[in-house]
């Protein structure tokens, strides 16, 4: 009986480039969860466990606070709906962006009052952003569909000092 042969165009396990191991330049990630009461939770569970994975420990506190603040106040604004959160390192920072469905609002005054409820929803976020000496906003999404992008930076050496890790000497 003749040997089978099995010819396939399809790359097999062992074609497939080598990943490199998680470290904070590897990380990158994005995921959409729905907008509802439990979130917030998942999404503070994810960070925690992407930032550990990603040798990221001592920055965890702080981006799982600002993780949790974004997507709960997404969630208020878009309820019913999805939101979509990523998570990415660069040049020594993490960069949490969060987008909802809530469109801007086309009149100034509706504008004007929507905006003043998203910063008082994000009072929190902005007093342990501005303590890692980090960034925060939001604004129209530029992707199809609109919605509203909030966004913080939280550079590693001001989530540290955050942390108290600064204080006792750590370098």
């Amino acid at each position: 009986m003749p040997a089978l042969v099995t010819v396939s165009a399809c790359p097999t396990s062992t074609d497939a480039p080598q990943t490199p191991p998680p470290s904070p330049e590897t990380l990158a990630y994005s995921f959409t969860l729905p907008a509802g009461p439990a979130s917030a939770r998942i999404a503070r569970a994810a960070t925690r466990v992407v930032l550990q994975t990603h040798g990221l420990a001592d920055m965890t506190d702080v981006v799982v606070q600002v993780m949790s603040e974004l997507v709960s106040c997404a969630c208020r604004f878009t309820p019913g709906n999805e939101v979509y959160v990523s998570l990415r390192y660069r040049d020594g920072d993490v960069r949490v962006i969060v987008y909802d469905g809530h469109a801007r609002h086309c009149h100034p005054r509706l504008a004007a009052a929507c905006d003043a409820r998203r910063r008082a929803a994000l009072r929190v976020l902005g007093c342990v952003v501005r303590a890692c000496a980090g960034e925060w906003g939001f604004g129209e999404a530029r992707e199809p569909g609109g919605g509203t992008r909030m966004w913080v930076v939280v550079p590693w050496r001001g989530a540290r000092m955050y942390a108290g890790d600064g204080l006792r000497g750590g370098s």
